[in-house]
């Protein structure tokens, strides 16, 4: 009983760093999810790429989508997601970019 009780906080940390690493994975995939949208309709020239970007993640997250940029033939957005922390009082202010680039349906249509 008495190692266990010693071992219990080891075992509390490592549970608590697998979990907080599942939070990074999430928000790479929230902030790849939210890139893409925007960038796909920015590449079919509506416009609103940044309301498709937020759209497509979870309203929960702290993101940034930047407006989605094109070059002719291809519209490319980027978009950054603050990592939810676990505990409330560990600050870490990590953040995820990710971007994505979509060919244009018409190439005068970028942005």
């Amino acid at each position: 009983m008495l190692e266990f009780a010693g071992f219990l906080p080891l075992l509390l940390i490592i549970g608590l760093a697998a979990i907080q690493l599942g939070l990074v994975g999430y928000a790479a995939n929230q902030a790849g999810s939210g890139a893409r949208a925007a960038a796909r309709v920015a590449s079919q020239g509506e416009g609103g790429g940044e309301a498709a970007g937020h759209a497509a993640m979870d309203s929960g997250l702290d993101a940034d989508v930047d407006a989605p940029t094109g070059s002719g033939e291809t519209s490319t957005a980027t978009v950054k997601v603050q990592v939810p922390t676990l505990l409330p009082f560990v600050d870490t202010d990590w953040t995820v970019t990710k971007s994505a680039t979509m060919p244009n349906d018409d190439p005068d249509a970028g942005g």
